[in-house]
């Protein structure tokens, strides 16, 4: 199983609770966590199988993207809330599913994927909540998500 987030704060009991879960069944699970982030990865049999990168660069960022692979059956999720109890539990949000396989594919792989390999801006949690700067792996190029986004402006989905 793979699971994939993007938001901008997860503070939710309940729902770190859950990714707790599914990483001791085996799920990989990457978060992009701008802000507040309560959850601790890399803990050895709580949270081994998940990473949290955050990205604070030129653009105030507010998109959410939940990315689930079902085994094939892949899902996106746009929606307006963070996985905090004031959005979920009193406030009106919206969250809804992608059905287009062509924009599920660009959501997936030309901007979350994009961020999530972000190893310019991008700094990852540690067990301990401190975090990191991510660096590039030798003869890996460097890649900034905002600065790619800024030059593709969108090109991925023109020419058809």
């Amino acid at each position: 199983g793979y699971l994939a987030f993007k938001m901008n704060a997860l503070v939710d009991k309940a729902c770190i609770q859950a990714l707790y879960r599914a990483s001791q069944a085996g799920v990989k699970v990457d978060l992009q966590v701008r802000g507040i982030c309560c959850l601790r990865p890399g803990v050895p049999g709580v949270s081994e199988n998940v990473t949290v990168t955050s990205i604070v660069g030129r653009f105030l960022e507010h998109c959410r993207i939940f990315y689930f692979r079902n085994g094939g059956d892949e899902e996106i999720l746009l929606g307006s809330a963070d996985l905090m109890p004031r959005n979920l539990l009193r406030r009106v949000e919206d969250l809804f599913p992608v059905k287009d396989p062509r924009l599920r594919d660009v959501l997936r792989d030309d901007i979350l994927g994009v961020h999530l390999r972000d190893n310019v801006q991008a700094r990852r949690l540690l067990p301990d909540g401190t975090y990191e700067r991510v660096r590039p792996q030798p003869g890996e190029p460097e890649l900034d998500s905002q600065l790619w986004m800024i030059e593709q402006r969108g090109t991925w989905n023109c020419g058809e």
